[in-house]
């Protein structure tokens, strides 16, 4: 059967309080429409020719048809046929939740992603084995990679059309899953962090999103990248660890933001435009399969940058890292191996079967 490619495209991703509080801007529908049209006319020279799309009411998809009905109008056969998936539409994230699980029961080959950190997270609570190609569109982005999008949906056609072998194609992703048992009624929470966990003392989730650093005790990061923006930003200024490293990094930060009372201080950039001095106490490796009690008693708990959920006291709390719990499409990898084996061109070179 001919590959399908699934896309997810958060029309309202990068709208959080740290777009007001500092100097970024936010992609417009048509900015994102365009993106996705990218992505499409690179995923049909790969011989893709159907992609389900998860409804939404920002008006992506409306802009992407009109691109693609310009096509048409010129003659030009250069997009794959777009399937919006039949569910109705909430304008949450139950949306990226469901699509995401529609999709994978639908049986696509990959899943295109338009968004910043918490929209890929939740297409990772859904997607099970089937890999992410991510594009950055949000606040914070740590996680989803920053290039071309042409590029990766060159990849991911590359990859879904078996001319990359799977090795290659595809990477193992870490990821955190957190466990709460709340202490009065014995019920649980489990909910997972792609990029990193933040312990803050506030209890209540007000904003969501985090940009002050006052409040935070501990940090827990599956990897640890200087190049980044955000709460990981901190731990990779201090002790960096790649994404294909096994296990992260736990991070404990000084008491009310004191630096006064750190062991060092660090200045760190944890949104776009905004530098921040925080005070460190202490920091070690976090290995896989290990389950961590944080030392904190009491707060909110923040995942990639957003708050979640609050514990108290009485909450039993833990922190497991994992070191394969999803895949992603190997960008890189793959357009590596294009070139090396001339995939694109009309000799390609022979590939020893593996």
């Amino acid at each position: 059967m001919a590959p399908v490619v699934g896309i997810v495209a958060n029309p309202v991703s990068a709208r959080d309080i740290r777009r007001v509080v500092a100097n970024a801007t936010s992609l417009q529908i048509a900015d994102r429409a365009n993106i996705l049209l990218r992505v499409l006319a690179a995923l049909h020279a790969c011989g893709v020719r159907d992609v389900l799309m998860m409804p939404e009411n920002g008006g992506i998809r409306a802009h992407v048809e009109r691109g693609m009905m310009r096509a048409r109008s010129r003659g030009e056969d250069i997009y794959p046929a777009l399937h919006p998936v039949s569910m109705p539409v909430t304008g949450t994230v139950a949306d990226t939740h469901r699509s995401t699980a529609e999709m994978r029961r639908a049986g696509v080959s990959a899943l295109v992603v338009l968004g910043g950190d918490g929209t890929h997270r939740a297409v990772a609570a859904e997607c099970g084995t089937v890999p992410i190609a991510g594009i950055s569109t949000g606040t914070n982005n740590a996680f989803p990679e920053h290039r071309e999008p042409t590029i990766t949906g060159l990849a991911t056609g590359l990859a879904v059309t078996g001319r990359v072998p799977p090795h290659i194609a595809f990477a193992a992703n870490k990821s955190i899953d957190v466990s709460l048992i709340n202490g009065a009624n014995g019920g649980a929470v489990t909910e997972m962090a792609l990029v990193d966990v933040a312990l803050v003392t506030e209890r209540y989730i007000g904003a969501r999103a985090l940009w002050r650093t006052e409040n935070f005790r501990e940090l827990y990061v599956t990897f640890a990248d200087p190049e980044v923006i955000g709460m990981s930003a901190i731990a990779g200024l201090l002790e960096p660890v790649g994404r294909d490293e096994s296990g992260g990094l736990m991070v404990r930060l000084s008491p009310d933001g004191d630096c006064r009372k750190a062991a060092t201080t660090l200045h760190a950039p944890i949104a776009p435009g905004m530098m921040a001095r925080v005070g460190i106490t202490d920091w070690r490796r976090m290995p896989a399969d290990v389950a961590f009690v944080p030392e904190v008693t009491a707060g909110s708990i923040a995942l990639d940058g957003e708050r979640e959920l609050s514990f108290s006291e009485r909450d039993r709390l833990s922190l497991t890292l994992r070191d394969d719990a999803f895949r992603t499409v190997n960008v890189a990898a793959v357009m590596r191996h294009a070139g090396q084996n001339r995939l694109l061109t009309g000799t390609p070179v022979p590939v020893a079967a593996f």
